[in-house]
C-alpha cells in the first residue's frame, strides 16, 4: 500500500478527494499525514477530521526570523548549489533577493524534511501548497530525476499559465479551453514532467467563478487518477532529446504510462 503523505496551504480540497480516493480504493494507498505551511490552513481540520495527523511549518515565522536574524540556514546548506541548480528566478532577479529567498526557504525546507522523515513515505503530494520547493529540499527527498517522488496539481494546463492564478490567467487571456494538469516537482515553477491533463471548454460569456468550479471538479478527479497511476508503477520517466530542422536541440523529460500489470 502507498503511504502518501500531503502538503496544504489552504481549504484542502483536493486533499478531501486524495483521502476519499484511498478510501474507497480507487488508490491503493493511505494518507499518512497532512502538513502545511499555514496555521490557519482549514484543510488541517478536515485532515484531522478524517483521522489523519497534522503537522504546520509556519514558514512566514521563519522567514521573519532569518530577516531578523534569529535564524540561520541549516549546516548542510550550500548556497552555490542552491542558486545554480534553481530555475525560479530570472537572470534580472538582484542577488541578494534570491539568497534571501533560498535561504530562508531552506531553514523552512530543513524543518519540514525532520517532521516527513518519521513517516517514511513514498509519494508526496502537493494539494494547494502555496510554496515553491527548492532545490534544499528536492535534492533530499527526491534525489533522482527519473524517479520522481513529489506530486503537483496545477490550475491550467501547463506549459502555459504557471504561478499562483491558473485559473484566472486562462479566463484574463480569453482561452476558449480551459484544465488542470498534475505533474512532477523539478527545479523550475510548474516545469516538472507532465502526468496528466484534463480540459474543459469554456463557454462564451462564463464567469471565472465558473470556470473555477468546472476546473475544481476536473482535478478531484484527475488528482486520484495519477496517484493511483505511481501506486501501480505505472510512470516512467524518460528523457528525451529533440532534433530540430535547424539543427538544434533540446532535452526534455517526459512521463510515459506502462500498461498495467496483470
Amino acid at each position: 500500500m502507498l503511504r502518501i503523505g500531503a502538503l496544504i496551504s489552504g481549504s484542502g480540497t483536493n486533499l478531501t478527494a486524495i483521502i476519499d480516493g484511498c478510501e474507497n480504493r480507487r488508490i491503493d494507498g493511505a494518507v499518512v499525514f497532512a502538513g502545511a505551511d499555514n496555521p490557519s490552513a482549514a484543510g488541517l481540520t478536515k485532515a484531522r477530521a478524517r483521522g489523519v495527523e497534522t503537522f504546520v511549518v509556519d514558514y512566514r515565522r521563519i522567514i521573519d526570523e532569518i530577516s531578523a536574524g534569529a535564524l540561520t540556514a541549516p549546516e548542510d546548506f550550500l548556497l552555490e548549489d542552491a542558486t545554480t541548480k534553481q530555475r525560479l528566478f530570472s537572470g534580472r532577479t538582484d542577488p541578494a533577493d534570491m539568497r534571501r529567498f533560498l535561504v530562508s526557504r531552506a531553514a523552512a525546507e530543513a524543518r519540514l524534511l525532520d517532521l516527513i522523515r518519521p513517516y517514511s513515505i513514498d509519494l508526496l503530494v502537493l494539494a494547494g501548497f502555496m510554496r515553491t520547493l527548492t532545490p534544499y529540499f528536492i535534492d533530499r527527498f527526491s534525489p533522482d530525476p527519473l524517479n520522481p517522488r513529489i506530486m503537483n496539481i496545477h490550475p491550467a494546463l501547463l506549459p502555459a499559465f504557471p504561478g499562483v492564478d491558473g485559473y484566472g490567467d486562462t479566463w484574463r487571456y480569453g482561452c476558449k479551453v480551459a484544465g488542470c494538469t498534475v505533474h512532477f516537482i523539478d527545479y523550475g515553477e510548474d516545469t516538472g514532467p507532465i502526468i496528466g491533463q484534463r480540459a474543459f471548454d469554456i463557454d462564451e460569456g462564463s464567469s471565472i467563478e465558473v470556470l473555477r468550479e468546472k476546473g475544481l471538479q476536473m482535478e478531484w478527479a484527475l488528482y486520484p487518477h495519477c496517484i493511483q497511476l505511481f501506486a501501480e508503477g505505472q510512470l516512467k520517466v524518460e528523457e528525451t532529446v529533440f532534433r530540430l530542422p535547424s539543427g538544434k536541440s533540446y532535452r526534455r523529460k517526459r512521463v510515459r504510462i506502462l500498461p498495467k500489470k496483470a
